[in-house]
């Protein structure tokens, strides 16, 4: 697979997602300070209620845009089996089932998923449990995942 592809689809999807959140993040602005929402008594709430909606979304925002840069000045790495797997490692895992699942092991946004030639890749941070797991690996090894100790080998680093 083309990582640097992959890196297209993260910066795509995380542009698209920055600007839908600065949207919601103007929108619950307006609503906090709308004429509408000025509280009659104590007990009306709904203007202080959306300025804290419009911080965390103006947070989330910030959040997003940090990864963004992040992702756009990131150095691509070239691994082959023998390369112990850190940071840009794009890794297949195959379980017991046979199934496989590829991860892109990137600087921030864990848990986001790319879809790169019908093929479902899902960004994961050195910082989560399987990161810390296959950080230093190689192909050929195992790996443990979850409570239940569901054991995945490593058969593909690029």
């Amino acid at each position: 697979m083309d990582k640097a592809q992959i890196i297209t689809l993260i910066v795509e999807q995380l542009t698209h997602d920055l600007a839908v959140q600065f949207k919601a993040a103007i929108t619950a602005h307006e609503a906090s300070t709308d004429s509408e929402n000025i509280p009659d008594n104590k007990y009306e709430t709904l203007a202080l209620e959306a300025s804290y909606v419009a911080q965390g979304q103006a947070n989330r925002a910030q959040d997003i845009k940090r990864a963004l840069e992040s992702y756009k000045q990131l150095t691509l790495l070239n691994f082959d089996e023998e390369s112990p797997i850190r940071l840009t490692a794009l890794v297949t895992l195959a379980g017991d089932d046979a199934a496989t699942r590829t991860v892109f092991i990137g600087p921030l946004e864990g848990g986001m998923k790319v879809i790169n030639h019908l093929a479902e890749i899902v960004v994961i941070t050195p910082a989560s449990p399987l990161g810390r797991s296959l950080i230093g690996k190689t192909v050929g090894d195992l790996v443990s995942i979850g409570s239940g100790g569901k054991r995945l080998e490593i058969v593909a680093v690029c």
